[in-house]
């Protein structure tokens, strides 16, 4: 063959390799509203960026007359390209191709670029399609996952991973996306379950669709293993990219900085009346964090589960924070189960890479009773306590109103090696609410008065006294667990400031081979 020959020849297989499965299964893709694998990555990279490795890769199965079918690329398109210029790995599952089913040949390709984002210190990001392991293959296609799964465990916390799920993700297959740092998934298109719909039936008598089962509105409410939900495809592609802007590359490298033209002493009036004056009102606490970030631009993770505390990525001065923040507006912003995992793998991320976590707090405590109890409450809320505990990252808090009990503790504390701790002059420290506090320290008394409106009046005045006492912010500003009680308009400029001062901060835990957690 002439060189001219050879160059259509490979021209030719490229071709081939870049209609996956044939365009009748392309077809029939987009008549689901899914994107295929290649159009999926050419959306999530900078235009023309991709560097594809791999191409020509193919099964090596000759079970069950596989050797007759040989599609190039075998089911996954990998390679690397650039995110606003930014280099990152990416692999995209090609449901064309045998349902996207994961061969030994697949799991290699997706290996070796896991192997190689280790290598440069960069960000992988997986997009899953597939009908779960190739049964044809038996267990290589097993091996396969399982090789996948252990890079996974390996890069957590050295590089940024993010897992897109835009179509099937079932059985074992759920477990790659489910060791990195954030799932997202698309509505009406994606699905996630260890055991479908049919094995319920079968075990446990269930009748269950597989939207009820595993789709992505269960799995952003209900589960929580769903970090972002997009509308379509291309929109949760649009913010994967964003995301990407908070992120380092890598553990070694800080957080990314943009230039800020928000000005740093902005002040925002209505913050100083905010916080209603009765205690038991509620107000959103999104509004203060839109309030004080760079240009109100704030994204949030997991917004609709747990809502009682809220979690995401926001800038101050240029520079990403990981913000976590009680939401009064939803269950008073206790903090039980979810919200303590929740809020625990957030921190234990931004501590990870790098990245200052801001907290404003406003918490009445820990959610009681038995489903609390029984749920192991002790274990999940001491993760929080935890993570905070563990963080050698810059830590900024903000008192907002209520700081009671373990729950003070817990939030970001100064006795957690909080960094800088202020405080609203709204702010009520204490052991407990003044209620409750009066209700355990004055029983007796209480009891002795017999006439109902004179113990209601008794009641009120030991109430307000230990308001007065207690519930405020100076008994602790005295004690030097808060460094200042700040003006609420002030907060933007003051966690500015205090940020600036941390930005060289050096701290590290005892040498240890890991730490064990509670789980």
């Amino acid at each position: 063959m002439t060189m001219q020959e050879k160059v259509k020849h490979l021209l030719e297989l490229r071709a081939q390799a870049k209609l996956g499965g044939g365009q009748k299964r392309i077809d029939k893709q987009h008549s689901l509203g899914k994107l295929t694998a290649r159009e999926r990555i050419y959306a999530l990279l900078d235009e023309g960026s991709f560097e594809e490795f791999d191409m020509f890769v193919t099964h090596r199965c000759t079970n069950f007359g596989m050797e007759k079918r040989t599609p190039l690329s075998d089911g996954v398109v990998t390679g690397y390209g650039t995110i606003d210029g930014r280099l990152v790995y990416v692999f995209s599952q090609d449901f064309t191709v045998f349902g996207g089913s994961l061969s030994e040949a697949f799991a290699q390709k997706i290996c070796k670029i896991m192997d190689q984002a280790m290598k440069v210190g960069a960000p992988i990001i997986g997009i899953n399609d597939s009908g779960g392991a190739r049964i044809q293959e038996g267990v290589n296609s097993l091996a396969g996952y399982t090789e996948i799964f252990q890079r996974n465990i390996l890069a957590s916390g050295v590089i940024p991973q993010i897992s897109a799920v835009f179509g099937p993700c079932a059985g074992g297959a759920v477990y790659s996306p489910a060791l990195t740092d954030f799932i997202m998934m698309s509505k009406d298109t994606s699905y996630m379950f260890l055991t479908g719909p049919k094995v319920v039936k079968s075990v446990t008598n269930e009748d269950v669709t597989t939207e009820e089962l595993g789709g992505a509105s269960v799995h952003a409410t209900k589960s929580g293993v769903a970090h972002f939900v997009a509308e379509t495809e291309k929109e949760g592609l649009m913010m994967i990219r964003k995301l990407l802007h908070y992120l380092p590359s890598n553990n070694l490298e800080e957080p990314p900085v943009e230039i800020n033209e928000d000005p740093i002493n902005r002040l925002e009036d209505f913050l100083n009346d905010i916080i209603p004056d009765n205690p038991n009102k509620p107000y959103d606490v999104k509004d203060v964090i839109h309030a004080i970030v760079d240009n109100g631009e704030f994204l949030e993770v997991q917004a609709a589960y747990a809502p009682n505390i809220v979690i995401g990525f926001g800038r101050f001065d240029g520079v990403s924070v990981g913000i976590v923040a009680n939401q009064p507006k939803y269950l008073a912003g206790v903090l039980d189960i979810n919200a303590s995992r929740k809020a625990a793998r957030f921190v234990r991320f931004c501590d990870a890479f790098n990245i200052p976590i801001v907290t404003l707090e406003d918490v009445p405590g820990f959610l009681p009773g038995t489903a609390q109890e029984y749920g192991g409450i002790i274990l999940h809320g001491a993760k929080l306590l935890y993570a905070y505990g563990e963080a050698t990252v810059p830590k900024v808090t903000i008192v907002l109103r209520k700081a009671y009990g373990g729950a003070y503790c817990v939030m970001g504390s100064k006795h957690l090696r909080g960094d800088i701790n202020y405080a609203w002059p709204t702010a009520e420290i204490a052991v407990m609410g003044a209620k409750g506090a009066i209700e355990v320290l004055m029983s007796k008394d209480i009891q002795a008065i017999e006439d109902a409106e004179k113990r209601n009046e008794f009641i009120a005045e030991k109430e307000q006294e230990y308001r007065d006492s207690f519930a405020n912010p100076f008994v602790a500003a005295k004690y030097g667990y808060i460094d200042d009680i700040i003006e609420p308009r002030n907060t933007r400029f003051r966690i500015i400031r205090a940020l600036q001062s941390l930005r060289n901060k050096r701290l590290e835990n005892p040498a240890k081979k890991h730490d064990n957690l509670p789980l």
